[in-house]
């Protein structure tokens, strides 16, 4: 083994897409349980690898050299091999403090309120003492070590400011989870959450629903990446090549979700941009129907709209927890704000705004079978796709003309 990371649960994990992107090296994945960590470490069959959750403090033990800064911290995520020898490092610290920078976010004299207890908790509090917070306080279950608790977070409703979550709630599988309800805090200016898996959690959904700046962790990860390889390699690797592979990254995972009226060309150009990028194209009405073995137009007519709409919401879901896919929804899929929520956790969205004169009606759609009904639909969906899109597509000259639309607007 030359580099990796070792961590409990390593699926949801990018590391391995990151580090051969900053320096030319061999990066495995290695999930240990807690009781494999001191052979592990006795063999030291390594030349640098990383540490995720939850083995940041427990590692420390097995080190020979601990640099001051990760000693004072109390986590270590990074640990070099120099001849034999053991050195710990944090640059979580630096990650997180990119992170929060690059948002625009002064946590000068503001309430910090951080939740979680481990090792990324204690970095973010020294990430927020090093921006001059002038409150901070972590939150855990069980309020030991200077911790608040859960049960008294209440009294933070009114003066907390900024929002740092530390903890694995909401992250891939559990997507639809959150540790704390955006609705309660008053005056939040910023949320920010580590977890990169969601590329937004549902802790940051809520937040960017509410007008707050808020943030995932993918370019804390790139960034923690960045200055462990410079410790790996030796090498003076540049802040911009950590920008240049964020947002690669973030481009190959988030998903391109295509929403618009029926007959607007969904399906046609989401294959179009599927091929172009080597992507797998996807269109719920067809998932449901390889599903429930019925048609939209057969469930609708025989079980009415509103077991389609919880199919429809079923899919959604599923498709919620991957990456990487061009997306083509149904034309009502925006009439339930779930489904939107759960599309924007690994996707941007795009409105194919065809005019109503450039639409179809048909008969295999039941919803808009003629051009009255069409035009109910349009009515009363049009706003729906307008506050919902990420983005606006208008030329429809061609499939191809609009998928190149959709792909300019991503790059």
């Amino acid at each position: 083994m030359d580099y990796g990371l070792i961590g409990k649960k390593l699926s949801h994990s990018f590391s391995a897409e990151i580090h051969p992107k900053l320096f030319n090296c061999d990066y495995s994945l290695y999930e240990l349980d807690e009781g494999e960590l001191e052979n592990f470490f006795s063999k030291r069959r390594f030349m640098g690898i990383n540490v995720t959750v939850p083995y940041k403090k427990a590692v420390m033990k097995y080190l020979d050299y601990i640099d001051d800064d990760a000693e004072k911290i109390g986590a270590v995520n990074t640990v070099l091999n120099k001849n034999g020898r053991l050195y710990g490092y944090n640059t979580d610290f630096s990650g997180l403090k990119a992170l929060i920078v690059s948002a625009g976010v002064s946590l000068n004299d503001k309430s910090v309120i951080i939740l979680g207890s481990g090792g990324t908790a204690k970095t973010a509090k020294a990430v927020s003492e090093n921006l001059g917070a002038g409150n901070i306080t972590l939150i855990s279950r069980t309020g030991k070590n200077g911790a608040d608790t859960y049960e008294n977070l209440k009294k933070y409703h009114k003066t907390a400011d900024i929002l740092i979550n530390t903890t694995p709630v909401g992250m891939y599988p559990d997507v639809n989870e959150s540790p704390v309800s955006i609705r309660e805090f008053e005056r939040l200016t910023a949320v920010f959450d580590v977890i990169y898996n969601p590329l937004r959690t549902k802790l940051v959904c809520d937040a960017l629903k509410k007008g707050i700046i808020a943030e995932g962790g993918l370019k804390m990860l790139v960034f923690q990446a960045v200055f462990a390889a410079r410790l790996f390699s030796g090498k003076d690797i540049p802040e911009k090549k950590g920008c240049e592979i964020f947002e690669q990254i973030k481009r190959q995972k988030e998903n391109i979700v295509l929403i618009g009226m029926p007959s607007s060309g969904k399906s046609t150009v989401g294959k179009l941009i599927a091929k172009r990028l080597g992507r797998e194209f996807v269109d719920t009405d067809d998932l449901i129907y390889s599903t429930h073995k019925m048609s939209p137009k057969n469930i609708i007519e025989n079980s009415g709209e509103a077991v389609f709409r919880n199919f429809e919401t079923a899919i959604i879901k599923d498709l919620s927890l991957k990456q990487g896919l061009v997306i083509a929804t149904g034309g009502g899929a925006v009439e339930r704000e779930e489904n939107i929520d759960l599309l924007k956790k690994n996707g941007k969205l795009f409105f194919l705004n065809r005019k109503f004169e450039g639409l179809c009606a048909d008969t295999s759609r039941p919803l808009s079978s003629n051009k009255e009904q069409l035009k109910a639909l349009y009515k009363r969906r049009l706003p729906l796709y307008k506050k919902y899109a990420d983005y606006t597509v208008d030329d429809f000259s061609s499939p191809e003309n609009t998928a190149n639309s959709v792909l300019e607007m991503i790059f």
